[in-house]
C-alpha cells in the first residue's frame, strides 16, 4: 500500500482546519502542518490529530506550501488548505488508489469545488477549479509568485474525479475585505510578469471577465450565487489592474 504524507500551511485556522484534518482520517499516513505563527487554538487543534507541527515565520504561499512537502516522510504529499476538505468520493478514490500497482504517473490533478453564500458553485471560471495536489514530492516543486502557487510535476499525471471541498469566503463581506491584501498580491505578481495594465484594460477587462464567468462559463446556471461570483471576478480584475497601475506609478 502506498503511504501518504499530507502537508497543510495554516495560521490562525481553529475555526476551518478541524474539518480538513478529520477528512484526511485513515487518508494520511502522517500530517504535517507548517504553521505561520497561529495566536488561536490552530495548534492545540492540530495536536489533537496527532499532526508534526512545525512554526515558520510567513515565507509566502510558495515557499511555505515547498517547506511542508519537503518536511514530508513519505514520497507521496496529498497537499491541503486549511479551508479545504476531501469529499467521500475523492476519499474512496483515493483509498482504492493506495491499494493499487504503480502506474508510472507522477501525479494527480484534483477538481476543486468552492462553496460561497451557502451555494456549491458549479459553474463560472471557479469550477472546476484542477489543482495538482496528490504528487511525488521528488518529481517536481512548488512554483508560482506571491499567490497562484501550483506543485509543478516534471512527470506524468492524470486526473481524478473527486472533488476538493473548498470552503473560501463565508460571506461576500469577507471576500471584500480580503480584496485588498489579494489584489494587491495579484498587482505585483502581474507586474513582476512584465505584463502592463492602461487605461484600456481598466475600462474593458472587467466586463470582459463578467460576460466569460456569467455567459460564457454559464454562471447564470448557478442563480444568484453565480451572478455574484461573476461580479466578484470582475471586481477582483478591476481591482488588481488598477494596484498595477499604481505600483508602476510608484516605482517610475
Amino acid at each position: 500500500m502506498k503511504k501518504i504524507s499530507a502537508a497543510v500551511i495554516a495560521r490562525d485556522e481553529e475555526k476551518k482546519i478541524g474539518r480538513a484534518l478529520e477528512s484526511l482520517r485513515g487518508i494520511a499516513d502522517e500530517i504535517v502542518i507548517v504553521d505561520s505563527g497561529s495566536a488561536d487554538r490552530t495548534p492545540e487543534i492540530c495536536a489533537a490529530y496527532g499532526a508534526r507541527f512545525v512554526r515558520n515565520e510567513w515565507q509566502g504561499y510558495r515557499d511555505q506550501k515547498q517547506l511542508a512537502t519537503d518536511l514530508a516522510e513519505f514520497e507521496w504529499v496529498l497537499s491541503l488548505d486549511a479551508d479545504e476538505e476531501i469529499s467521500a468520493e475523492l476519499r474512496k478514490e483515493i483509498l482504492k488508489w493506495k491499494d493499487a500497482p504503480e502506474d508510472g504517473i507522477d501525479g494527480y490533478q484534483l477538481p476543486r469545488m468552492t462553496r460561497l453564500m451557502g451555494k456549491w458553485i458549479k459553474h463560472t471560471t471557479w469550477y472546476p477549479d484542477w489543482q495538482l495536489r496528490l504528487f511525488r514530492k521528488t518529481s517536481g516543486k512548488w512554483t508560482g509568485l506571491n499567490i497562484h502557487e501550483s506543485f509543478s510535476s516534471e512527470g506524468e499525471t492524470a486526473k481524478m474525479s473527486g472533488h476538493i471541498l473548498h470552503y473560501t469566503y463565508s460571506s461576500v463581506s469577507e471576500y471584500l475585505v480580503q480584496l485588498e491584501k489579494f489584489s494587491a498580491l495579484a498587482a505585483e505578481d502581474y507586474l513582476a510578469r512584465g505584463k502592463q495594465a492602461g487605461v484600456l484594460k481598466l475600462v474593458l477587462s472587467p466586463p470582459a471577465v463578467f460576460l466569460k464567468n456569467y455567459i460564457l462559463k454559464a454562471g447564470f446556471l448557478d442563480g444568484r450565487a453565480g451572478f455574484v461570483v461573476s461580479c466578484l471576478s470582475a471586481v477582483s480584475t478591476f481591482f488588481k489592474l488598477l494596484k498595477t497601475e499604481e505600483l508602476r506609478s510608484r516605482n517610475q
